[in-house]
């Protein structure tokens, strides 16, 4: 496969994990090699206010996780949501993870807000609401990572929910043919999520933290959801491709 993905990084892992887990850009190159050796990437470093010039420096976009929620006010936020408009415009794809997912719901019509159940974190258990003819191979549900507050409430004009749970209703979504987002993270290690966990700790309630450790006891669908992610991008570069 020849593709070059543009990876919009909107945060950095804290130093003191980094060294162990890598950087979240480090960590979409290290899972989609792993499925796909010949893919090529340029990372952007968005919350650095570095938001690409052009729409078409690369073949595919995709948007990372953050710290950083879509309704801060940041400058790059703002940025980084106008140039999705554009992606959006000119029907290239985009796939956002988490705050990507977020963000791109958020700059085209939709609304995000923190969570009232509070956070998400650890093995999240989802149901597939809709079979996509990229979702292969197939499986009906999905266990993937999480660690968010906000979510998705409103979904944005011409969009469908591809899978779902009770605690997040819109936690895989498609907007037309182009956009893909996705709550979970399948870049994340079961390693990171539990150190990420127990930085933590203080900051959220240990209940939720301890059962979210215990939930990195489930298997995880992070390959098969990188594999998704590169189905659904290779359909939008060549629609005639089986994929």
């Amino acid at each position: 496969m020849t593709m070059h993905i543009g990876i919009l990084q909107c945060d950095d892992v804290a130093q003191a994990l980094r060294e162990t887990h890598d950087n979240y850009s480090d960590m979409f190159i290290t899972l989609f090699r792993a499925i796909e050796p010949d893919l090529t990437f340029t990372v952007w470093r968005c919350q650095d206010g570095d938001i690409p010039a052009s729409t078409d420096a690369a073949d595919a976009w995709l948007i990372t996780g953050s710290k950083y929620g879509v309704n801060d006010g940041e400058p790059w936020i703002e940025a980084l949501s106008e140039f999705v408009r554009s992606l959006h415009q000119e029907q290239r794809t985009i796939v956002g993870v988490c705050f990507g997912h977020q963000l791109v719901a958020h700059a085209l019509g939709g609304a995000v807000c923190s969570h009232p159940g509070g956070w998400g974190v650890g093995v999240s258990h989802n149901q597939v609401q809709e079979r996509a003819p990229w979702m292969h191979p197939w499986k009906p549900d999905l266990n993937i990572l999480v660690s968010h507050q906000d979510q998705v409430h409103q979904l944005p004009e011409n969009s469908k929910v591809l899978a779902s749970s009770e605690f997040c209703p819109f936690y895989m979504i498609q907007v037309d043919d182009n956009v893909l987002g996705i709550q979970g993270h399948p870049e994340f290690t079961k390693g990171y999520s539990a150190d990420l966990m127990e930085r933590r700790r203080g900051n959220i309630p240990d209940h939720v933290l301890d059962d979210g450790i215990t939930s990195l006891e489930r298997p995880v669908d992070d390959m098969l959801v990188g594999r998704w992610i590169l189905n659904f991008i290779l359909q939008n570069k060549d629609p005639n491709r089986e994929v």
